[in-house]
Order: structure tokens, then sequence, then C-alpha cells
């Protein structure tokens, strides 16, 4: 696990405070810096996917003027932006503008490093310029860029170093640091009704064929309805297969959803086809929606091929 500590929380208090007033959630700013070439846009999406609204190489200068807009924002709780060795001169300032922000709104630095070694190796890879120095000089520049950054290393909240982490470990381990109780079921799932005759939806994630079960549409009064309507959603649920399905999709998912969201999935798409995609289909994407709703997470319903 890469090294990390936690500065001490002056000002915290009277921000966290402010950040309350308005009787919502709490409201926070992560500022994500650190060496070029250790994994900041890569920590950003993260933290954009974590509901975070996500600004990258924002001027040191207009930071408070950001963190004043996402106390006082209606649509905006949490927001991460970067800033780093690209700000020139004006990285001087941070310090002291730290100390600015974080009496307007609790703020989190999060300082990403790595070994000079897996940093010349992940240049040499992409084969992009140092922000200080092109291709030839990148040892130079690691080592220059180091003494620059470490005034702002030195106030970090939290220090990773990336070295040995891939993509998805350095996404894992943001996430066990960053999501809120309120935030633990963040992915965001859509429960897709369908009719086989047009076809599996190409974005499906998990596919169940429902058309085992009794199908309404050779059942005359409920031939033009759909399975939204409460006598075909009667009808359906009567039957002991319909339940015991139900039950057995809703105890796989209570297992798979937990391991989804640790492995830092964001989205997953359930379909539910039946022949035509009016009515058992539709029924049982709507329950399943309900069940894991209840569960507390975030569900949407969509019917692909139920008339409109």
């Amino acid at each position: 696990m890469p090294p990390g500590r936690k500065a001490s929380s002056r000002n915290a208090a009277p921000a966290q405070a402010k950040a309350l007033a308005d009787g919502g959630e709490p409201r926070d700013l992560v500022i994500l810096t650190g060496l070029s070439g250790s994994g900041k846009a890569s920590a950003l999406k993260t933290f954009e996917d974590l509901g975070f609204y996500a600004v990258d190489n924002m001027p040191v200068a207009l930071m408070p003027h950001f963190a004043e807009l996402v106390a006082h924002s209606r649509d905006i709780r949490r927001a991460a932006l970067v800033v780093d060795v690209r700000e020139g001169q004006s990285l001087e300032q941070f310090p002291a503008i730290l100390g600015e922000i974080r009496r307007t709104l609790p703020t989190t630095v999060v300082y990403l490093e790595a070994s000079n070694a897996a940093l010349l190796a992940r240049f040499s890879e992409t084969r992009r310029p140092h922000p200080l120095g092109r291709q030839d000089r990148v040892t130079r520049a690691i080592h220059e860029e180091r003494s620059v950054l470490e005034p702002i290393r030195q106030v970090a909240d939290i220090v990773i170093d990336t070295t040995k982490f891939n993509v998805h470990e350095l996404r894992a381990y943001i996430q066990s640091k960053f999501v809120r109780e309120s935030d633990g079921k963040s992915l965001i799932i859509s429960s897709v009704s369908f009719g086989y005759k047009r076809g599996v939806p190409l974005d499906a994630d998990l596919v169940f064929d429902v058309r085992f079960l009794p199908n309404p549409h050779f059942v005359p009064e409920f031939r033009n309805l759909t399975g939204k309507d409460p006598k075909v959603e009667n009808y359906i649920v009567s039957f002991p297969q319909t339940r015991e399905f139900l039950d057995r999709v809703t105890e796989l998912l209570e297992f798979l959803l937990p391991h989804y969201i640790h492995e830092g999935k964001s989205y997953l798409t359930l379909a539910f086809g039946c022949t035509g995609g009016q009515h058992r289909s539709v029924m049982i994407a709507e329950e399943v929606a309900r069940r894991l709703d209840r569960h507390g997470y975030r569900v949407k319903t969509v019917h692909r091929d139920m008339p409109r």
C-alpha cells in the first residue's frame, strides 16, 4: 500500500460548517497534484466517475474563486481539480492560496509521485515530452520538477506512490479513500427490457431471457397493454416461477454488484428479454429496478421495444 499521511485540519471546522449551511450533504474539494507521469489524468477521471466536478490545470489564482463557486453552488457538491508544474512560477503561491481556500471549503490535497525509473519508463512508452523538457532531458526534468513541487508535497494530506500501481489499482485506491458511505453504491445501473425479435442490446452486460414465463400476449385483454400495467404485472407475478426467478436474480445481483463496484465499474446494463419486449421483460425490468433501489443502488429503467 502506498504511503499516505493526513495533515492537520486547520480551518476545517469553519469551512465544514459553511459547506453544510444549506442543509445539504457536505461539500468538499480535492486538489490533485504531483509529478508528471505519476497518473494524475487517470486519477482525475476516477474522481469524475465518483461524481466530482473535475477541472484540469486550473490557474492557481482562480482556485479561491472556484472554491467559492462550489461552496454556494446548487449543483456542485464535490469537486476535484489538477494543479501542477504546468502552472509555472504562479505555483509558488499555492501554499498561501491553499490556506485561503480551506477557510471556504474542506479541502484535501492529494500528491501523486513515482520512482524516477517508473516515470522514465512511462514517458518512453507514451513518447510524450516532459512539461519541463524534451525527451533527451527527461531525467533532469524529473529532478527539477521534484524540487519545484516539494513545497506542495509538504502540505499534501495524502501522498500516493504510484510506482507499482497500474491504472485499475490506482482507481481502486482512490475509491477506497474518497467514496462516501452515501456514495458506496455509486454504480449506475440500467435495467433494460427488450424483445428478442429485434436483437439483444449491444451495450448489455448481463442478459436474462424471460421467455420461459407465461406470455400475456395470448391473453386477449392484455394484448394491447404493457408490463407496466398493474393487471399485467399481477398476472405475470402470479406464477411461482416468476417469483422464484426474481428472488434468484436479486440474490445474484446482491452478490455481484459490490464486486463490480470494488473493481471500479461505473456503469452496468442489465437486459431482460422476451419475445416482443412488451410484457414480461418490461415487468421484470421494473421489478428488478425497484428491488435494487430498495437496496440503495441508483437504477434507471429503459424499455427499448415497449410501444409508446
